[in-house]
């Protein structure tokens, strides 16, 4: 009998996988289809940015339409990720599809006129909108509802980085510090490499980054000490930017009146910032070269390109524009963050560059998110798996010392990070 009930176990187990792969799929195919999209104009706009350097000049300007169709269209649309993430926790009142089209459009204009953000933060609300919507369609239960919506976070975030795996992980693990929940596991792990599958087919291209760096020790002991205090820099690095986004998130909506002289002040302040480094280079993804000897994400990995105090310029650059108003992500910006300043620690501590930046891209991403396993699984992902048990360590060092802050405010604390 025990037998015939633990067949039948399995008979309900592999319904219930066909069934969520057929919901999953349109979900997958939106998502996927409408990450294409934004990242074909997003590198459209960089590109005319580069070109039309006047644009910058009109980012104030950008800043009061943001704001002006946030007011008319956006309702609690406003919220962005943490709104997913509380409609995850807590089914209210729903993700309106109109989040989509709008934070589209929105980091769009971030873009185009210089604001510094980065694309992630717009992948996770499309694919939570198109979920929820598709959820209300198909008349989905409360609790399948919450399962869809974090699929739709791991179809956004696999497909707009090109790393699936993660993404599914990283779905699992945003919601609350210190814990994974594995009812969402393998619809998470399905929307995401489908989504990452469509958005390939319409042709989007992923950046590829390389770690030439080979030790001869499978274990170098004094190779490892070095990552280990580059863990705890790039955990702070996280805490910083953090505290300084959402401090100049609440001091602006405090001082600053009416509330659409919030975005024309941040836009002042990137321009006058750029000014006074005289450079663009903390503005935008930053995630390639435009000009010669710029500092980019790509440049971080090579000797000699970064300044020492890039990361802090990147750093501010972006949570000014965030803080003050304008849409976009912040993965991308931890990734120039840590990449730079990975830069900068291997050079003062005497370790191979290429590796020490890929070790900072995903452990202060780590760090500000509280995401250790999604990020050492976007290193193997991004970087192979040669340096695995070093992105381990960087990771696992950064989320502890970047303490309970984090981006997203909606983030619970299930197991405190205090022993």
């Amino acid at each position: 009998m025990k037998y015939i009930k633990q067949s039948f176990e399995q008979l309900t187990i592999a319904y219930q996988l066909i069934r969520w792969t057929v919901i999953i799929i349109p979900v997958a195919l939106i998502t996927g289809t409408l990450v294409a999209l934004f990242l074909w104009l997003l590198d459209l706009v960089t590109v005319w940015r580069w070109e039309q350097g006047w644009l910058l000049y009109l980012l104030p300007l950008a800043g009061i339409i943001i704001y002006l169709l946030y007011r008319e269209l956006g309702k609690n649309t406003e919220g962005g990720n943490n709104l997913i993430m509380d409609e995850i926790h807590q089914p209210g009142g729903g993700v309106p599809a109109r989040m989509a089209p709008l934070v589209l459009g929105t980091t769009i204009i971030t873009h185009l006129f210089g604001g510094s953000a980065g694309r992630e933060g717009t992948a996770v609300q499309i694919g939570g909108s198109m979920a929820n919507m598709l959820g209300r369609w198909m008349k989905l239960s409360p609790a399948d509802t919450r399962i869809l919506l974090m699929t739709g976070i791991a179809a956004g975030f696999g497909a707009v980085f090109g790393t699936p795996v993660a993404g599914t992980v990283f779905a699992l693990e945003v919601l609350a510090i210190g814990t994974i929940r594995y009812d969402a596991l393998v619809p998470c792990l399905i929307a995401a490499v489908f989504a990452d599958i469509v958005c390939s087919a319409w042709g989007i291209h992923h950046t590829h980054y390389q770690i030439l760096f080979k030790d001869k020790d499978l274990l170098n002991f004094t190779l490892l000490t070095k990552v280990i205090l580059a863990g705890v820099g790039f955990g702070l690095a996280g805490f910083l930017f953090s505290i300084c986004m959402h401090t100049i998130k609440k001091q602006a909506k405090q001082w600053i009146k009416p509330a659409w002289l919030i975005p024309v002040t941040g836009g002042v302040m990137i321009i006058i910032g750029c000014w006074l480094l005289g450079t663009r280079d903390y503005i935008g993804l930053g995630v390639t070269s435009l000009s010669p000897g710029s500092v980019s994400i790509v440049n971080a990995f090579k000797q000699g390109a970064i300044s020492d105090w890039s990361w802090l310029w990147k750093l501010l650059f972006t949570a000014v524009t965030l803080g003050m108003g304008f849409k976009g992500g912040e993965v991308t910006p931890l990734f120039f963050i840590g990449a730079t300043l990975g830069h900068t620690l291997a050079v003062l501590l005497g370790a191979p560059v290429d590796l020490f930046a890929g070790l900072g891209f995903i452990a202060v991403f780590a760090g500000a998110t509280n995401t250790p396993l999604a990020c050492t699984l976007m290193g193997a992902e991004l970087f192979g798996t040669t340096h695995v048990l070093y992105f381990a360590v960087a990771c696992f060092t950064a989320y502890y010392f970047s303490g309970h802050a984090g981006i997203y405010s909606a983030q619970r604390i299930a197991v405190s990070k205090k022993y």
